[in-house]
């Protein structure tokens, strides 16, 4: 309690409600004092010299992966079959790439490449240390020389504007942002496939190449079609290996054995070169992560709310257009009870593991789905659809978008399509919705 009083400039006042509650619901623990350890129904021991980095994916946030494994586990779900850990790509593809350009400059990508870079999710980024962590790689990777390739879409959003402060009152924050990580936005972007469109010939080649493209985050979710329809394999790590991969520009890496990159004076860079130590992260973090930084961030809200509405141009108009309702629908008709279901067909044949992404997804409103001719006929252009993330207000959005997901793998279709196979007839139909 004094370290969270010392570190985030909270009121004494605040403190002791918070440790009175803390103790009236037996959870207060003081771990000084052992006489206070709890009695646990089953305790696990855990080896911490077993404890490595990892990350995980391609398609699920509980596949683990130790980094060290990475290379070959990816290469390995490249053969597999179709599933949590397969794409099913034919072994003569695996090495198949696609040459592209942007900028005026040649590129190609392969299985593996990595597009999307995004330090991303409410939670994970606002730990300093990690955070700092991610800032200390990127200083140590531009003073090397290295950079990102500018075609990969890389993001920064932290969870709290106090991120930003102590990023940038340290000095990170401009390298980071020489890599590519600029800031934003705050809370959910990637995590819930608000990262934007990736560049064109980006996308072509990865449809023409029929490539496997990564997403790396450091969100919490990576289920299929969430985070970009453009990228199906997509995976969690820390934000200082968000900013790694995006050095390596892909998943197929073995950084023990691998150089991540070339030095500006043309010498073979390992990732353990710029790794920065416990030792640095934390005199960096005792130096800025400070009460007055709190302070000042959140102080600053009551005064913005009213700065905002003073603004002559926060009209109702304004806040509230006609377009409104494709956001957020207040439901005033009277629920009917449920009525008996007679002689139904089966709609979808699924396997384990179905998500909620994979029944109401959150990702991107794909162009030709009936949420967005519904949006269309209320008027908006293709540009505005969003995400389903973003319209989770709205019930008749979300209704279209049930089974929506674009890698719903539908059994009576044995591929990813959002569709099914009509009772009798045999007849492909789709896109779904109920």
């Amino acid at each position: 309690m004094r370290l969270v009083c010392l570190t985030s400039g909270r009121e004494p006042e605040k403190l002791a409600y918070i440790t009175q509650y803390l103790k009236a619901v037996a959870i207060f623990r003081d771990y000084n004092d052992v006489c206070q350890d709890p009695e646990f129904t089953q305790v696990v021991e855990l080896d911490l010299s077993t404890v490595v980095p990892c990350c995980s994916g391609p398609k699920r946030p509980q596949d683990r992966i130790p980094v060290s494994d990475m290379k070959k586990d990816f290469e390995a779900c490249l053969e597999a079959k179709q599933g949590f850990k397969g794409f099913q790509v034919a072994p003569q593809h695996h090495n198949a790439t696609a040459p592209f350009q942007f900028n005026g400059k040649e590129y190609a990508l392969s299985h593996g490449s990595v597009v999307i870079a995004a330090i991303t999710s409410c939670t994970n980024t606002s730990n300093p240390s990690v955070m700092l962590g991610a800032g200390l790689l990127a200083k140590k990777a531009v003073e090397c020389g290295l950079s990102v390739k500018p075609y990969i879409k890389t993001s920064l959003s932290p969870g709290s504007g106090v991120v930003t402060y102590y990023l940038r009152e340290s000095g990170v924050m401009d390298y980071l942002s020489q890599l590519g990580f600029e800031v934003v936005g705050y809370g959910c972007m990637t995590c819930i496939g608000n990262s934007g469109p990736l560049p064109e010939p980006v996308v072509e080649a990865i449809t023409q190449g029929d490539l496997i493209a990564a997403g790396v985050l450091s969100g919490n979710r990576n289920f299929e079609g969430r985070v970009h329809p453009n990228t199906r394999a997509n995976y969690l790590a820390s934000p200082p290996l968000v900013i790694a991969y995006a050095l390596a520009g892909t998943v197929r890496i073995d950084f023990e054995n691998e150089p991540i990159a070339m030095s500006s004076e043309g010498k073979e860079v390992f990732l353990r070169d710029i790794w920065p130590t416990r030792e640095e992260i934390q005199a960096v973090e005792r130096m800025f992560v400070i009460p007055s930084m709190f302070k000042e961030v959140y102080e600053k809200i009551e005064v913005v709310r009213v700065v905002w509405r003073a603004c002559p141009c926060c009209t109702q108009e304004t806040l509230l257009p006609d377009l409104s309702d494709c956001v957020v629908l207040t439901q005033t008709r009277k629920l009917q009870p449920p009525a008996s279901i007679t002689d139904a067909c089966v709609l979808l044949n699924l396997g384990d593991s179905v998500t909620t992404d994979h029944i109401s997804p959150a990702g991107n409103i794909a162009r030709n789905s009936p949420a967005a001719r519904y949006l269309t006929s209320r008027g908006l252009n293709s540009r505005d659809y969003n995400s389903y993330g973003s319209r989770r207000g709205n019930d008749a959005v979300m209704a279209r978008g049930t089974f929506a997901n674009i890698r719903l793998f539908n059994k009576f279709l044995n591929k990813q399509a959002p569709q099914t196979v009509h009772l009798p007839t045999g007849e492909t139909v789709g896109p779904l919705h109920l």
